[in-house]
């Protein structure tokens, strides 16, 4: 009878773990996991962040101002679009073969021929002058060369935008890390501003306990060294502060931007996405799978063309010429049609068609490495996405029980039962537990921001409510 007693309780445990496990990270148990308003420092500054660096406070900054900074100043989007007009130019230059060259030329000659004036005996001395000469010359055909020119030098004009949207996509992704990282260093302020208060209200106690002669001079020391320590780490995370605004504006390009007010903060906002609707979406969106295969495509018309090597090239052209033996004594003229054949190596022409090839057969590997890597890091940003996700809750339990501790010991050093390391232990672990739960925060919308990149779109809310775990 014990026996069935274990197994049913075993089984009505694995039940509700299996349950428990198919929503973990998904949805905030609210009996369970309060929410942060209940266990968090919630200081009345908190709705808005002044940054200090310049003289008006008067710009209101959110992540998609931040990310619309960014796309506006950020040189490696300017450089990368600048690479598209140039490809561009490049293009208008090839098909410029098919348009008619126009040359002038004036001059004047003295010739002197050595075989004539040997035969006559004499020397013979001309003088030659040129007005003008006009010469018009035309391309007509030369058997695809130019069309393949062209189609190569397209496509890298695509790949140039391909690669446009790439940096469009990555910097995205910093701006996005970086504000994300701001804002957390922003909580990590706010924290240690309340560790401050806290340890400041314990040294006012201690010291009114050691002047009614209930504590010994030690507990004021104890305390006095607590607050100084909370002052130097609320110094470092005010200098992190400063760290993460100036990484944030060099990502968006403005260095020098006046200081601005951050209207958010750090959220725990779920995304309704598989692994392998990302997949499919990458498919889709990412830049570098198009890029690889306008690479193949440029190798093939780059094979196309060696091939071509020995095509000749037809066109006509017209001369016209005035002068002779004076400016302006005679003229002449000529027109006509020419097939030109190139001077042809047959050895050259076959190892250059044999590396056109292999080059290739390169780039299809490539290409394939690309589509494999790509997956790879879907595969490691969403397993990651999901990590941090599951990690919520947790991180938000061990507030709660962090600051249950806290209150207790507090409590019990008011009434003089606690010492105060106790109190000095259980203040740590609560501030901990509460960077810790800030930290779990940044690294989920770092993962999400990172996952939006390697798909290279934004993901879109989950339909249910969004959970602000940090308001």
């Amino acid at each position: 009878m014990f026996k069935k007693i274990i197994t049913l309780s075993l089984i009505i445990s694995m039940t509700s773990l299996s349950g428990f496990a198919e929503d973990f990270g998904n949805k905030v148990n609210e009996k369970e996991y309060p929410s942060a308003d209940a266990v968090l420092p919630n200081p009345e500054s908190k709705a808005d962040f002044v940054i200090e660096g310049g003289v008006e406070k008067n710009i209101d900054m959110t992540l998609d101002k931040c990310i619309e900074l960014a796309l506006g100043n950020n040189p490696q989007i300017n450089a990368a679009f600048h690479d598209i007009l140039a490809s561009d130019a490049r293009i208008k230059q090839v098909w410029s073969n098919y348009f008619p060259q126009l040359s002038w030329q004036t001059g004047y000659t003295k010739i002197r021929q050595l075989q004539l004036s040997d035969a006559l005996g004499q020397n013979l001395t001309f003088n030659y002058y040129i007005l003008g000469q006009v010469t018009l010359q035309q391309m007509l055909y030369d058997f695809g060369v130019t069309q393949n020119q062209a189609t190569i030098k397209r496509l890298d004009y695509e790949a140039y935008k391909t690669t446009l949207a790439a940096t469009i996509n990555d910097v995205i992704y910093q701006t996005k890390d970086a504000y994300y990282n701001l804002l957390y260093a922003f909580e990590n302020k706010k924290v240690s501003e309340d560790t401050v208060n806290k340890f400041e209200m314990f040294y006012n106690q201690a010291k009114a306990f050691y002047e009614i002669g209930m504590n010994p001079k030690v507990d004021v020391t104890i305390a006095e060294v607590n607050l100084s320590n909370a002052k130097l780490q609320l110094i470092q995370a005010d200098n992190a502060v400063n760290l993460a605004v100036a990484r944030l504006n060099n990502i968006m390009g403005v260095p020098f931007i006046d200081s601005y007010n951050v209207q958010e903060r750090l959220k725990y906002q779920p995304v309704d996405v598989t692994f392998n609707q990302s997949i499919e979406i990458a498919r889709e969106a990412r830049p570098e799978l198009k890029l690889a295969e306008l690479k193949v495509e440029s190798a093939n018309q780059t094979l196309k063309l060696v091939k071509k090597s020995y095509f000749p090239k037809l066109s006509v052209e017209g001369q016209y010429q005035r002068g002779g033996r004076s400016w302006n004594s005679n003229y002449g003229y000529n027109i006509g049609g020419y097939l030109n054949f190139p001077t042809i190596n047959g050895m050259l022409i076959k190892n250059e068609i044999k590396e056109a090839r292999y080059l290739y057969d390169k780039e299809l590997a490539n290409a394939k490495n690309t589509q494999n890597q790509i997956y790879l890091e879907i595969q490691n940003s969403f397993l990651k996405l999901e990590e941090k996700k599951n990690q919520m809750p947790v991180a938000l339990l061990n507030v709660k029980q962090s600051k249950e501790n806290y209150e207790l010991s507090y409590g019990r050093y008011r009434v003089g039962e606690a010492s105060p390391t106790e109190l000095k232990d259980a203040q740590i672990n609560y501030q901990q537990a509460q960077l810790s739960y800030y930290n779990a925060l940044y690294q989920y919308n770092s993962a999400k921001a990172e996952l939006e990149k390697s798909i290279g779109k934004n993901l879109a809310l989950s339909s249910s409510d969004i959970i602000e775990l940090g308001e």
